[in-house]
């Protein structure tokens, strides 16, 4: 049998790769809407972050998620994140 791929993405906190299911997507939809995509299969432009508070922290800092989504992500969204992340440090 063939052994199947396993998808990477990048983390836009830690610049790391991972596969796609251990990372958390926020996704821009068509509509212009910031949202949370627990599926990974919403429409839309998406961005990645690792399950660790320092990511979400650091690319908060560095306006990570505005650059990739091309667009302002409220902070409500990042304090969604934060309390949805269970991992400290």
């Amino acid at each position: 049998m063939k052994v199947r791929k396993i998808p990477q993405r990048m983390c836009v906190g830690c610049q790391q790769m991972f596969p796609k299911k251990e990372l958390i997507r926020v996704v821009r939809t068509p509509e212009g809407e910031i949202v949370l995509d627990t599926t990974g299969k919403k429409a839309g432009r998406g961005v990645y972050v690792c399950a660790k508070r320092s990511c979400v922290r650091k690319a908060y800092k560095e306006k990570r998620f505005d650059r990739a989504l091309e667009q302002a992500v409220s902070p409500e969204i990042y304090e969604t994140l934060l309390v949805d992340v269970l991992e400290d440090e």
